[in-house]
């Protein structure tokens, strides 16, 4: 029967936990990545966004708690007798005082790794299990990264970021439109933006001189290596400025739209 977390609060990730918190008692939460069942014995890799955790069942741990040994949500962090120096948390693990289980899984359509060769089409058609491999965390975590450094960097400089409408009037540019039929306005039709070109010129106009935004475009065109139907730019627009402009920040800042894609 599935459990729940009343009562509990996750206080470490498993990833982030080191040597100096042994002794602790500690809350983690996770996927079970692999069990080894040694008798007397039980260790489970305990697996989130930031990495992989040992947790061990032995003679000490409550008999209750031994039998479902599956995966945990409490325990101490003890130092390991078998050190593993390949991962983060190789120097430490968790001997567990409670576990819940909070759903009992069916075994996946592919293993959860790094250097997983399940063909790509079985991979999308299971999106959510495609997400937790390790490779593809790290990317998005670098995107969420690069995207809040962009917007600390035009920040401080000075730039406002201002969202642009999604559902426009066609306005043809080097692409063919995505086009949204209107529901209130029969045989009418929105397009999605190629870029917010027309409306970052609008907001020279209005006053507001420096402008960026990650916009989120869409191009009806055959795929190319660097460019997908939809995908994130970073796009600028600055006005009373000269075509080469030194900015207060030393940095020189070409009049023209950036368009930087975050793929």
């Amino acid at each position: 029967m599935s459990e729940t977390l009343t009562g509990l609060k996750r206080s470490h990730y498993c990833g982030t936990l080191r040597a100096e918190n042994i002794g602790e008692t500690i809350t983690v939460c996770g996927w079970v990545q692999k069990q080894r069942d040694k008798g007397g014995l039980i260790f489970i890799d305990l697996r989130d966004r930031t990495g992989i955790l040992q947790l061990t069942f032995d003679e000490t741990t409550d008999k209750a708690v031994f039998e479902k040994a599956k995966s945990c949500r409490v325990g101490t962090v003890r130092e390991r007798s078998s050190k593993n120096p390949e991962i983060p948390t190789g120097d430490i693990e968790i001997a567990v005082t409670e576990l819940r289980i909070l759903n009992k899984a069916i075994t996946p359509a592919f293993e959860i790794t790094d250097n997983c060769k399940t063909g790509e089409d079985i991979r999308l058609k299971n999106r959510y299990l495609d997400l937790r491999r390790p490779v593809l965390m790290k990317n998005i975590l670098f995107k969420h990264q690069v995207m809040q450094a962009t917007r600390k960097y035009f920040s401080d400089n000075g730039f406002i970021e201002i969202e642009t409408p999604m559902m426009i009037k066609s306005t043809p540019e080097g692409a063919r439109d995505y086009i949204i039929p209107s529901r209130v306005h029969n045989g009418s039709f929105y397009a999605l933006p190629q870029s917010p070109q027309l409306y970052k010129q609008l907001l020279m106009v209005s006053g507001f001189d420096k402008y960026f935004q990650l916009a989120r475009c869409f191009r009806d065109e055959d795929l190319r290596a660097d460019r997908q139907p939809e995908f994130t730019q970073i796009d600028v627009e600055m006005s009373f400025v000269e075509i080469s402009d030194e900015g207060n920040d030393g940095h020189r800042h070409s009049h023209s739209a950036a368009e930087n894609h975050i793929q």
